[in-house]
């Protein structure tokens, strides 16, 4: 996860759920990365696969490989995936200024339902948080798993306190 510095104490972030949900999410801070860093933290260690960009199709850079879903990767193993947590504007800025982010292959989504995250607007319908992106990616790429429905779960009583706390004040 490559997390823009306003996302980091955003009090209605995502992010920290699934660093909390899941052992394998790593989180880095910053809207530039040192581009020998950024390779070293986008290299999969001698596991074979490779490393794919979470991001929309209607978002795709000229220079980026083709977008893809899991049944038309053409073999293409996605052994770490890396979203980028950020408003649509930053998360844009973020590709324009890490040009090893740009070169990764994309997996895109296909929202089937409307984002559960009533307590933040999205400015397209499709859009989802950070949290709802990550899940169904992963349930793509690896199936489905109750430790992610369990997520999802815990992510509406997240909303629902947060919503909460918005009518209180």
């Amino acid at each position: 996860m490559l997390q823009h510095p306003l996302e980091q104490h955003h009090s209605k972030g995502t992010v920290r759920l699934l660093q909390l949900s899941l052992h394998r999410c790593q989180v880095w801070v910053g809207e530039q990365f040192e581009p020998e860093h950024l390779a070293r933290l986008l290299a999969v260690p001698e596991v074979g696969g490779g490393t794919c960009l979470l991001y929309p199709p209607d978002a795709q850079a000229d220079d980026a490989p083709a977008l893809f879903a899991p049944a038309e990767a053409g073999g293409l193993l996605c052994t770490r995936l890396v979203l980028l947590d950020a408003t649509w504007r930053k998360s844009r800025k973020m590709l324009h200024l890490n040009p090893l982010l740009r070169q990764l292959p994309r997996l895109s989504l296909s929202p089937t339902a409307p984002s559960r995250y009533a307590i933040r607007k999205a400015q397209l319908p499709g859009q989802l948080s950070t949290l709802e992106a990550a899940v169904m990616a992963l349930q793509q790429v690896e199936g489905p798993s109750p430790q992610l429905d369990e997520l999802l779960t815990g992510f509406e009583g997240f909303v629902a306190q947060q919503a909460l706390k918005s009518a209180a004040c």
